[in-house]
Formats: C-alpha cells, structure tokens, sequence
C-alpha cells in the first residue's frame, strides 16, 4: 500500500514539474514547406533555441504549408488577430499594408541576404516601428538576390523580357518587371511550380534559395543574373508574434522572446537564405540549365530603366504624406554602411 502511495505521489510530482516546466505553447504558421532553408534552418532551430533559453518553459508547435488555414496573404491578419501566435512571410503579400517597408524592394538595392538584412533591420528601427506596431517584431530580414528563371531561350538583354509572362512576389516587385517590359503575374511562392508546368507562366522572379524544394530548375532552362554586387530585386520578411500573446508571458520570458528577436536575428535569417543559394544553383548546373550573367554594359541598361520605379514610389510616397526620398536615400546609405563592412 505504501509502495503505490509512493509511487502515484511520484507520478503526481513528476506531472507537475511538467507542467510547471511547459508554461507556454506557442504556434508559428507559415507558408513554405518544412524542408525550405528558412523553416529548417531558421525557424526551428530558433525555436530550439528559446525553448532551451527557457528552461523548457517556452514551447513550439511548427506548422508549415499553411497548415493551419488559409492562404500566404492571410497570415498577417492571423497573427494580428491571435489566430496563431507567430507567423513568418513576406510582408508584401499584403499590399498597401506596409508601405514604407517597400523601400527596400526597390531593385537594383540589395547586396546579400545577411548584410541587407542587417540594414534592412535597422531601417525598420529608423522608419517602421508604426507600421507594425499591431505585433511583437520578433525581426525583418530580405531574402537572398533575386533573379530570374525562365523557359525557352530566356533573357540574354533587356529586349528578350518584352512580353513574357513572368511571376513576381509582391507589388514592387511587380512593378519592376511590368517597366522591364515582361507581363507580371502576381503570385505566392508556393503555386509557382504549378503555373510553370501549365504553361501559365514563361518564367518566375525568385531567389535560388526557393528553387530547390520547388523544383523550379526542372521547369525551366535558363537563369539570368547581373553583374556588379547588387541584385536585382530582393523581397521583405517579418517574422511577427501576436502581441497579446507576448505581453501575456512573465517577464524573464518576454527577456527570452527580447534576447532572440533584433538585428542578429534577422542576419541568421540572411545568413540562411544565402546558404541556400548553392544548393538552388547546383541543381540548375546538374539539370544542364544556361546561366545567364548579363556583362556590366547590359546590366547598367536594366538599371537606368529601372530607375523609373524608384522615381515613381518616391512620388507615391509623398502623395502618402511620407517623405519617400528620404526613406530611399536611408535605405541606400544603410545597405552601404553594412556592404562596406565585409
């Protein structure tokens, strides 16, 4: 009789330690498959991370592809609501809603992923704070250079874009291939691959990053990049908590939450999506993919024409009340001030 008052006692103490270990459950819901560099190897290993800073107090349940409902454009709105707890995506599927975030769509902006990341961070410090002030920021970050990847003979100089059908991740981007002379589609990563095979598409604006768990090389046959250090587009990312579930934890784990959210935060999410770039590449090189590196006379072409959509952000913003130079010029200085310490 002892024995089994004992025992259940132990079992009763060992439920409870449990319990007390595990204060929290926190879900984060995102769009890309579990196997993509910034699921793999951003968000779970990020979560690792706070689950142990915690002591086991924090815990996290992942939700990829959009598991838990939903479209990639709802995701916003899920964590604003409390839906989820933390989601991570890119903060242009939801267009008007971040404006001056765009400044760092802008083309021809972007070195790497980790350095315009770290700039693209202190930008939010600088200018965004009211626009995402619904959240907990946990961080912001780009993608890695963006480029395109085409079916056909694809584009060697500007005139080959003319007409094409080609896929683009937020309106900026959009608007950049729209001046370049190509037919947008706007679309969410994931339905890409479908829209290549059925023809509804001639090509995709998207990092090498993206493309191997996509599959995009076996789609197309060539891949066109630029030369110099900056690419041609890059995409904003937020990765964003419900703020009443942050404002909800105690204190020494708000400092767990703190402690892992900022600007290197968002250079590990960088960092990671550059990484990845490799991998995406090698597969295009296997699958006897051309790729296409425009010389800098050719380059310089793209750039003088896309000029135009600066000009005209820069005029939308001050129809806004923003002072869009201003967020252009920062934005520019601060990816200088992050290139130049490489």
């Amino acid at each position: 009789m002892l024995r089994a008052v004992c025992l259940g006692l132990a079992v009763a103490l060992g439920f409870c330690a449990s319990a007390a270990a595990q204060e929290v459950t926190l879900k984060i819901h995102q769009f890309l498959p579990a196997q993509a560099a910034i699921p793999a190897d951003f968000i779970k290993p990020w979560a690792d991370k706070v689950t142990k800073e915690s002591g086991g107090r924090i815990a996290f349940e992942l939700y990829p592809s959009m598991q838990l409902g939903g479209k990639p454009p709802a995701l916003i709105d899920q964590a604003r609501d409390g839906v989820v707890d933390i989601i991570w995506t890119l903060s242009g599927y939801t267009p008007g809603r971040f404006p001056k975030t765009e400044a760092f769509e802008l083309p021809f902006l972007p070195v790497d992923g980790e350095t315009t990341s770290r700039a693209f961070y202190d930008f939010y410090e600088n200018h965004l704070q009211d626009e995402y002030k619904d959240f907990k920021v946990i961080t912001v970050h780009v993608h890695s250079p963006g480029l395109l990847h085409l079916k056909g003979k694809g584009v060697h100089k500007l005139e080959d874009m003319q007409g094409l059908k080609l896929r683009g991740s937020t309106r900026m981007v959009t608007k950049l291939l729209e001046t370049l002379g190509s037919v947008p589609v706007g679309m969410p990563v994931p339905v890409v691959p479908e829209a290549l095979a059925r023809g509804v598409l001639d090509g995709a604006a998207l990092p090498w990053e993206v493309t191997g768990p996509l599959k995009i090389a076996e789609l197309v046959d060539s891949h066109t990049t630029f030369a110099g250090d900056r690419a041609l587009y890059t995409a904003t990312c937020v990765f964003l908590m419900n703020k009443a579930a942050y404002e909800a934890l105690p204190d020494d784990l708000k400092k767990v939450i703190d402690d892992n959210s900022g600007r290197e935060t968002a250079a590990w999410a960088g960092r990671v999506m550059d990484e990845a770039d490799g991998p995406g590449r090698k597969a295009a090189e296997e699958a006897g993919n051309e790729i296409v590196v425009l010389d800098e006379a050719e380059t310089e072409r793209w750039k003088t024409k896309a000029k135009d959509v600066e000009t005209a952000w820069i005029a939308d913003m001050t129809q806004k009340g923003f002072d869009g130079e201003l967020l252009v010029q920062d934005a520019k200085a601060l990816v200088e001030k992050y290139a130049d310490k490489q």
